[in-house]
């Protein structure tokens, strides 16, 4: 870490290419209803690889932080797709308690799993979504409309413990299981990224009290929340999520399927590597 203090170009390209990657945090917030996670959660990861924290604690530090950069973006992303009348609110507010529960116990787990459990949560969930959207042609459909209780709780509490583990807002999955009850792919994108705000604020608190007073951590990170990351990247993802939140509704289903599912691969597959 002193190391890469005392050399200010390294710093400085440091601290550039997290302001680069805020921006397309932001615009991939808005486009695909998801908090930006599946981005920043890499990113995050190799810097703080980059500045010497070990693997154990990089990886649900990155996780961490993701967490709490989807606060803002997903406010934002909400807000503009409630403007153009495609967010469920009676499903977001049927998913409420599931999901934080769900978020929770993904938390609590958090502060004794190995790297690996969230390398291998994030690479399966997201491959598997983007093999449905990239080369599946017809609609997968489980049946059509979401289930009654206790079911829809279970999907709820499902979507919230997996997006914990993988530091997301949730938009990967919710997208799944709603596309899969034949929810149309405006219509799912735009109610995960209210889904992602009932992730975001449990989710981040748990990565707070998890990572406290763990030894490694580096000196601006309270619990497995780096403020440094934050104040770098959330100025430019909050004046891009807005634009990706409109570009969304001004592409085809089809276009903004294949575009999502494009995004997933190549997530999945960088996590892939990080296992070998």
């Amino acid at each position: 870490m002193s190391a890469l203090l005392a050399d200010p170009g390294t710093l400085a390209l440091l601290c550039l290419g997290l302001i680069v990657a805020g921006a397309l945090i932001g615009l991939l917030a808005g486009l695909f209803g998801v908090g930006g996670g599946a981005i920043s959660v890499p990113v995050f990861y190799e810097t703080f690889l980059f500045m010497d924290a070990p693997a154990d604690i990089a990886m649900p530090l990155a996780v961490g932080t993701s967490l709490a950069m989807i606060i803002p973006t997903s406010i934002l992303s909400a807000k503009t797709h409630a403007e153009k009348g495609a967010l469920d609110m009676p499903h977001l507010r049927a998913w409420a308690l599931p999901v934080t529960a769900g978020v929770l116990i993904g938390s609590a787990v958090a502060r004794f799993a190995p790297a690996e459990v969230f390398q291998i949560v994030f690479a399966a969930v997201a491959g598997f979504n983007a093999f449905k959207m990239l080369f599946v042609k017809k609609p997968w459909l489980i049946r059509e409309g979401l289930p009654g209780e206790p079911l829809r709780g279970l999907y709820g509490a499902i979507v919230g413990l997996l997006s914990a583990l993988m530091g997301i807002g949730g938009g990967a999955i919710s997208n799944l299981i709603l596309t899969l009850h034949g929810w149309s792919m405006h219509r799912a994108v735009a109610t995960s990224a209210g889904v992602g705000l009932l992730i975001a604020i449990p989710g981040a608190i748990g990565y707070v009290v998890a990572g406290w007073g763990k030894p490694g951590l580096p000196p601006d990170a309270v619990g497995f929340v780096s403020l440094a990351a934050l104040v770098l990247t959330l100025p430019t993802a909050l004046l891009t999520t807005r634009r990706g939140a409109r570009l969304a509704h001004a592409l085809s289903r089809e276009t903004l399927t294949r575009l999502f599912g494009l995004f997933l691969a190549i997530v999945a597959i960088r996590f892939v590597i990080a296992l070998f």
